[in-house]
């Protein structure tokens, strides 16, 4: 079975990190360029599922939209 699961791509000046929502866990992919990034995130997806199984997928509770919100914190 085949699943849309909704991804974040961040650009940093060294390169691409992108992460899936709606999963259990944590899955980070990198890459230099956007679609080198999309590869590797989809990969370590898969493997995440082959790993821990499809239950990780939130599958009751979808993604319906992301946002990009800003903070302010003391450092």
């Amino acid at each position: 079975m085949k699943k849309q699961i909704k991804i974040v791509v961040e650009k940093h000046p060294d390169g691409y990190v992108a992460y899936p929502l709606g999963l259990k866990g944590v899955v980070v992919g990198d890459g230099d360029t956007y679609e080198d990034v999309l590869e590797n995130v989809k990969s370590a997806i898969e493997f995440h599922i082959a790993t821990f199984g499809s239950e990780i997928i939130e599958a009751n509770e979808p993604v319906l939209e992301a946002f990009v919100a800003e903070t302010g914190v003391l450092v």
